[in-house]
């Protein structure tokens, strides 16, 4: 019996982890919305949602019977049993669940839940089918097979319906008040408002009242028969209470209602998802209570008909579980990555690079989509094309976004129909008892309202939509993982008893610790400052001071890493060359970036500045062409270590030992001419050149030399001449990229205040 008590607390501490793990990846759901348009502090975005989570987990009291008798049938199974699939389950959760927030992937906790509940139960059915009968077809037997379809059924709908919706909505809202929306408002924000809030009130209050811990059946009674009275007065009321708000203290009626939004969509989630985290180790909890309240039965005999009985959670628990998520939303750094990636895929804006790539299957659907745009634009009238043009013209937002320091990612506007679509659904299917998967209605909300704001321009949509289809093709994966992890650990579990099931909890525990560490490198990687970045008014002066920054830390970090894959190459070192290649991939996607930010960079420079942009454009070229040559030096020296060909002969290793002293040399004294802007070195570093390209030019004759008498064979050939070759190139464009740099700090076409800045800091010969 003890046995089994550690078992339970087991369970519960599970819950807190799968608390923690849970509200990281669903907290995306209910604050991207306020995030994205940057309504407010992000301060001020986590205390009302926490409020809202707070709240709503009180009223999850009746989705409980989900993880209870929702996928299987207790009767079928013993107490010893159950707590097994109990612990898979929960194992399973934990872990998987911290493996998506880790790499920044919105995946759906109803999905994985149900899933693991239905891989754990079979497998378990499976082990008593085999046992006794075996026959497979009595799986039925243990298996609520026609609800868990159902439920399956209805998730799965609901990303089409959400969709949808979110599309329809948005397009007749911003048909209605534009990207111009400010006028509109005054006249039409406050009935929007009121039908938002309204509708919000019904389905949570009205609908889910039912499943809520603390209402008394005479309560529930009483707002059933008064449905009616409670939303005219609702609606009267709100509406009246935003017209005042807006008329008189010129408040943004928008901003109250993507507040309001937040608060009832996190409402809504704890109530609808709260099940996901806690559900299982609560029905755990209840069996081992009626394991102790019947003591002539064993955990061996005892079957668990008890969990198809209707209970009612008691508050206390739904309120420490709203604490410990409301702690995590406000620490947790993983929900901020997991936010970002619904943020990047729904902005207005196309500037700067994209998270995914194209690939064929998105290609294919804007290919379609425009042919279908083009014959539809043929068919409707002409001046209702031009007025829908109009009104879905997003030049006012953009013209916002360009004088704002710290720009939106999309209006408030479609912020707040995100936000009440979304929340409508999921209070609704709250209120039918439907675990709907919060992730797929919110996401697929976001991302109906981003194609219909035409958020998805030609620009960025075959990158968009790669995003869409990847995260979907995730959840797929998530219900084939939840179902297959589960189901193999339920069976280490009965396998191995206590032993196998302190090593499944112990790997868990590792494989979370491990996963921190990653994602903390994900984290930096990811909020490392750019230099090129920054949404603020450029002028010449910041862009010198951006363009001397980033060139010495690039020369530097081009110096170490030449110099280590020299070294790697004669000492044969496979580890560390593997470590070098990852960093000078690393470096070419700086490269790549600062690249791709040139047009919002550009876009933002004062007139006055307008003609220092060919030169700075100069300065990421060759930069890119930097990075370029470390890539082909590197990649052909793993690849030559890898697959084990001869080592270098001596006369090489002599020789590549002397150029590599004098390349990094060089890149010193570009740095230091960098951070001083005394460029009277310059012909110093000219001369260096000359030096290093004189060695290069020996030593490939000292090549064919070898070629000639045998030494080396064709692999070390075309690796040396590869090297020497890509090492010019290195050297070269370096020194280009000194040049343009002195010729951008000089540049006439500096304002008159910020070229006063820089001569005063630069020491050269005119």
């Amino acid at each position: 019996m003890n046995i089994y008590l550690i078992f339970v607390i087991v369970l519960l501490l599970l819950a807190v982890s799968d608390l923690v793990v849970g509200i990281t990846n669903d907290a995306a759901n209910f604050l991207n919305s306020a995030i994205g348009s940057k309504v407010v502090p992000l301060k001020y975005i986590l205390a009302i949602a926490g409020l809202g989570v707070l709240i709503g987990a009180t009223f999850s009291s009746g989705m409980m019977e989900i993880a209870r008798s929702g996928i299987f049938n207790p009767g079928q199974f013993y107490f010893a049993e159950i707590m097994i699939i109990f612990l898979a389950v929960m194992i399973t959760d934990v872990v998987l669940l911290d493996t998506f927030n880790t790499f920044g992937f919105p995946t759906s906790t109803t999905v994985s839940i149900i899933f693991e509940l239905l891989g754990a139960s079979v497998a378990i059915a499976m082990v008593k089918i085999l046992k006794s009968t075996g026959n497979i077809a009595d799986l039925g037997i243990y298996i609520n097979s026609a609800k868990a379809l159902a439920i399956i059924s209805g998730i799965l709908l609901s990303v089409i319906i959400a969709f949808t919706c979110g599309m329809v909505v948005q397009f007749f809202t911003r048909l209605v008040f534009s990207f111009n929306y400010e006028k509109n408002l005054r006249y039409f924000g406050s009935l929007w408002g009121g039908v938002a809030i309204t509708a919000i009130v019904y389905f949570i209050l009205v609908k889910g009242a039912r499943g809520a811990s603390f209402m008394t059946e005479e309560a529930v009674k009483w707002i059933q028969t008064n449905v009616g009275i409670l939303l005219i007065f609702t609606f009267t009321g709100i509406t009246a209470l935003l017209q005042l708000l807006a008329s008189i203290f010129r408040v943004n009626i928008l901003k109250i209602i993507i507040l309001v939004g937040t608060f009832s969509l996190a409402m809504a989630f704890a109530g609808n998802d709260l099940v996901n985290f806690i559900g299982v180790p609560l029905a755990g909890l209840s069996s081992y209570t009626e394991l102790v309240s019947n003591p002539e039965f064993t955990p061996d005999t005892l079957k668990m008909n008890a969990l198809s009985q209707p209970i009612k959670t008691p508050t206390l628990f739904l309120l420490a579980a709203g604490f410990v998520m409301v702690i995590t939303l406000f620490l947790s750094k993983k929900a901020r990555t997991v936010s970002q990636t619904e943020i990047s895929l729904a902005r207005q804006e196309s500037d700067g690079g994209e998270r995914f790539s194209s690939s064929r299957i998105s290609r294919s659907i804007v290919r379609g989509s425009v042919t279908i745009s083009k014959f539809i634009n043929r068919l409707l009238p002409g001046k209702l094309i031009l007025f829908i043009e109009r009104r879905f013209d997003p030049g006012s937002f953009n013209k916002k976004a360009r004088n704002k320091k710290d720009s939106s990612s999309f209006d408030l506007l479609r912020a707040s129909v995100n936000m009440f679509v979304a929340s409508i659904l999921i209070a609704l299917a709250t209120s039918l008892k439907l675990p709907l998967s919060t992730t797929y209605v919110t996401f697929m909300v976001a991302m109906g309202t981003s194609l219909s704001d035409r958020a998805w321009g030609r620009e960025s949509a075959v990158y968009r939509i790669t995003g869409v289809i990847s995260v979907i093709g995730g959840w797929f994966f998530t219900a084939f993982t939840a179902f297959t992890v589960s189901f193999l650990i339920a069976l280490f579990l009965n396998w191995g008893g206590l032993v196998a099931i302190i090593i499944a909890i112990g790997t868990a525990i590792f494989y979370v610790v491990r996963t921190n560490f990653i994602h903390k490198k994900i984290y930096e990687k990811i909020h490392k400052k750019d230099e090129f970045d920054e949404k603020e008014t450029l002028n010449g002066e910041n862009i010198v001071q951006r363009c001397n920054s980033t060139i010495a830390n690039v020369t530097g970090t081009v110096s170490k890493l030449y110099f280590s894959s020299i070294l790697n190459l004669i000492k044969e070192d496979r580890a560390k060359m593997k470590k070098t290649q990852r960093k000078i991939e690393e470096l070419n996607q700086l490269a790549k970036e600062l690249k791709y930010n040139i047009y919002p960079t550009l876009k933002k420079l004062e007139e006055d500045s307008v003609e220092t942009g060919p030169y700075y454009v100069q300065i990421l070229d060759y930069l890119r062409e930097i990075a370029h040559c470390l890539r082909f030096i590197g990649d052909p020296i793993y690849e030559y270590i890898d697959n084990n060909h001869p080592p270098l002969i001596k006369e090489q290793v002599k020789d590549l030992h002397e150029l590599n002293e004098s390349v990094v040399s060089f890149f010193e004294e570009i740095q230091n001419i960098i951070k001083k802007k005394n460029f009277t070195e310059l012909e110093t570093l000219i001369a260096h050149q000359h030096v290093i390209l004189d060695i290069i030019a020996k030593i490939k004759k000292k090549q064919i030399k070898f070629i000639k008498s045998e030494l080396v064979g064709t692999r070390n050939t075309l690796l040396y001449l590869n090297l020497l070759s890509e090492t010019k190139n290195l050297i070269l464009y370096a020194l280009n990229m000194v040049k343009s740099h002195r010729d951008f700090l000089l540049s006439d076409n500096l304002s008159s205040k910020s070229k006063t800045k820089v001569v005063e800091t630069l020491k050269i010969a005119e």
